[in-house]
């Protein structure tokens, strides 16, 4: 579903630019996350993929490390994240979606598709799968030019 009105949607989605441009400018994929609990921010990422040597280090999954932890210590030892949003500046490929399952996240909102990797509206389609046992509120295409053209740009400067 493509979602482009929501103002508090717009200003944690700007959020996660900025985040996804500064790991441009580190040299890493540029994907920035934020989660959300009761329009405060909980947790932010970017990529870190090449900085940490580690396939797992996407922006989404240590956001989603932080605000268990975060939560965590302000709640008292659950590691859902029940109630919160996550906002994220492309689709989530399938290792974070099913990440995205296991912690229970209410809502994701993304930025750009991503027909190759993505793991949402397009490939695996985790959410969609059987045995997928919880299934957020989807949206995609939330700043999708901006952050379209930020991996585009990116991209093209790897290649030469």
């Amino acid at each position: 579903m493509r979602i482009t009105g929501d103002f508090m949607a717009q200003g944690f989605m700007a959020q996660a630019l900025a985040l996804a441009e500064a790991a441009g400018a580190a040299g890493e994929v540029p994907v920035g996350a934020v989660v959300v609990e009761d329009g405060r921010v909980l947790a932010t990422a970017s990529n870190r993929v090449e900085t940490d040597s580690d396939p797992t280090a996407h922006a989404e999954i240590l956001a989603i490390r932080a605000a268990a932890k975060a939560r965590s210590i302000q709640k008292g030892g659950t590691p859902r994240l029940e109630g919160c949003d996550l906002y994220v500046t492309l689709e989530p490929c399938a290792m974070c979606a099913q990440a995205i399952a296991f912690a229970r996240l209410r809502r994701v909102y993304f930025a750009a598709y991503d027909p190759k990797g993505g793991g949402v509206e397009h490939g695996a389609k985790i959410f969609s799968q059987p045995s997928c046992n919880h299934r957020p509120e989807v949206y995609g295409g939330i700043e999708e030019q901006r952050a379209g053209e930020m991996l585009r740009a990116f991209f093209r400067s790897q290649r030469g």
